[in-house]
């Protein structure tokens, strides 16, 4: 698919998302109307609702694009697919913290071409199509320059469910303490991505993630001139692991997750 199509694509999808989010503001949900899907993560009206709208208009922006989307709205197709978190820090969202937003990306062949976060509460969109930079409200960021990762703020999650390699994650969450400026936790991975790709963030590492979590992130840090990899290995859109960087850092920041992190 040429830019130009892609770049089409991206500001139809724009206009869908911030619309969604216009409508999700004005929505309030009561204790009784959320829902369990298993202990600490949590789904509502919103949620249903604002995926549904998402996979509506997405299908008419690119007919022939599957679905890859939190709450199961649309199929999966072979090369082209959306891949939606209609809202990111659900938990947030229900508490009335303003920290949680709407994560869009469009994969080929299961790599992220084109990515959509956009935060509601601050009207701020980062979008970012691949070969074409990143872009906050239409205006260009980069990541941060910062080259020393004991002069970094990094930010990171907590496993809401999966508490398999919890051991390790505290005992990587207290070295990190040690030799960074300090560790941040909003509850939104998406937001976490983003404000990497802008530079309010040196680093995010998280486990235990989806690709929904993390696939617009992926081509937002890297068009703003980062670098996204897993622990070791693994990709970081479709495997569990993931650690995006302003590339200064990366290095330093994976070898000190991989002595906490074996394979």
């Amino acid at each position: 698919m040429q830019l130009s199509e892609l770049l089409s694509i991206e500001s139809q999808a724009i206009q869908l998302i911030q619309q969604t989010g216009m409508w999700m503001l004005e929505q309030r949900v009561k204790p009784k109307e959320i829902e369990i899907k298993t202990p600490n993560n949590l789904v509502s009206f919103v949620d249903k609702e604002s995926e549904k709208r998402l996979v509506a208009g997405l299908s008419n922006i690119f007919p022939t694009a599957g679905f890859i989307a939190e709450e199961g709205t649309g199929e999966k197709a072979d090369e082209w697919n959306w891949v939606i978190d209609p809202l990111d820090g659900t938990t947030n969202f229900l508490h009335g913290v303003p920290i949680w937003c709407i994560s869009v990306a469009l994969c080929h062949n299961n790599k992220a071409v084109l990515g959509i976060i956009y935060d509601p509460n601050q009207d701020q969109c980062f979008h970012a199509v691949k070969g074409n930079g990143t872009y906050l409200n239409g205006a260009p960021i980069q990541i941060s320059q910062q080259a020393s990762l004991r002069d970094s703020l990094l930010v990171t999650g907590f496993p809401y469910d999966d508490f398999g390699r919890e051991e390790q994650y505290i005992s990587l969450f207290r070295a990190l303490m040690k030799n960074t400026r300090g560790i941040r936790r909003l509850g939104s991975a998406a937001l976490d991505l983003a404000w990497v790709a802008m530079g309010r963030f040196e680093a995010f590492y998280e486990y235990g993630l989806n690709p929904w979590d993390v696939a617009a992130g992926v081509v937002i840090i890297e068009e703003a001139g980062g670098t996204v990899t897993g622990f070791h290995d693994g990709d970081p859109i479709f495997e569990e692991d993931i650690m995006a960087s302003n590339g200064h850092i990366h290095q330093e920041l994976q070898k000190i997750i991989q002595e906490h992190f074996t394979q």
